[in-house]
């Protein structure tokens, strides 16, 4: 059984990205970028913001974090994203998420300029990814994908399950892993929350992407043996044992998995720090206008 080890595989990525950014500062071309929004005071989404603050000074990216309160209106928090829409020195654009339940994460979404939209939320991007045109892809499948084709694990003719559906993880694995690409060349089922006997078709498959969230639910009864495990899930779950008064749980259960596996990701450090590297490479080619060379498709 081999580790998928997102940590180390992350440090790895962020060391050729900021390499590059090197070498764009020898060319005489700007930083890198990014800003992100912040909406209310959840302690995840500051947590997971800080961390990508921090991502970007390691890569030595410039960074805006734009703190907003939690009662901030629609229009108001509309018009802050097309202000760096058009700000020219900011590259690329995240709207941490969760929103506040009176704001459309739609019209949000929407509202940030395709070539800046480096979570690859926007509906072009999504529709550019599915065309298998050049697209910022969302973070958590990218990141997924490098670490699949690092560590060269065989996909092509594989079975793959993802389990989840979701527009941020799911539903955009199921598309990468099908087309035909390496890592891809799959045959892919996607279960979900209606799927009858999900148990059925873990058994029969070569890859299984546990993200639907919650903790523990893939166990080794579940899965073939020699099969590919990667977990996306991420929960707190109360620990009184721990200092912080919560453990991190993935959606596999480790301990009985890990015995059956050929590689698995653990929780933490597995595909969470790699969705970071992969925010950060996409910030890399918005600097670069690898995808659209600097005209906007929305004008």
């Amino acid at each position: 059984m081999t580790i998928l080890d997102g940590k180390k595989t992350s440090e790895q990525i962020k060391l050729e990205i900021a390499g590059e950014v090197q070498q764009l500062i020898s060319d005489g071309r700007k930083v890198p970028h990014l800003a992100a929004v912040l909406v209310g005071s959840d302690g995840a989404s500051q947590t997971y913001v800080n961390s990508k603050v921090k991502d970007c000074e390691q890569v030595g990216f410039q960074s805006t974090l734009v703190r907003l309160g939690a009662d901030i209106n629609e229009n108001l928090l509309l018009q802050t994203v097309q202000d760096i829409n058009d700000n020219e020195e900011i590259d690329g654009i995240i709207v941490q998420l969760p929103l506040p339940d009176h704001i459309s994460v739609q019209k949000v979404t929407e509202r940030i300029r395709p070539e800046k939209d480096v979570d690859g939320f926007h509906p072009v991007n999504v529709g550019r990814m599915v065309k298998g045109l050049p697209a910022y892809i969302s973070a958590t499948p990218y990141g997924i994908m490098q670490l699949l084709e690092r560590y060269q694990v065989e996909t092509t003719g594989k079975h793959c399950v993802i389990i989840g559906r979701s527009d941020i993880v799911g539903t955009p694995m199921s598309i990468l892993m099908a087309r035909k690409a390496t890592p891809g060349n799959c045959t892919v089922t996607l279960c979900h929350s209606r799927t009858p006997d999900i148990k059925a078709h873990t058994l029969q498959a070569d890859v299984v992407i546990a993200a639907l969230g919650r903790p523990g639910f893939l166990t080794g009864d579940m899965i073939k043996d020699g099969a590919v495990v990667v977990d996306v899930g991420i929960t707190r779950v109360p620990d009184a044992t721990k200092k912080r008064g919560y453990a991190l749980k993935g959606d596999v259960d480790f301990e009985t998995v890990s015995s059956k596996c050929s590689f698995i990701t653990p929780v933490p450090g597995g595909v969470g720090p790699m969705t970071r590297a992969a925010l950060l490479w996409n910030t890399l080619q918005a600097a670069k206008n690898s995808f659209y060379q600097s005209v906007s498709i929305t004008d």
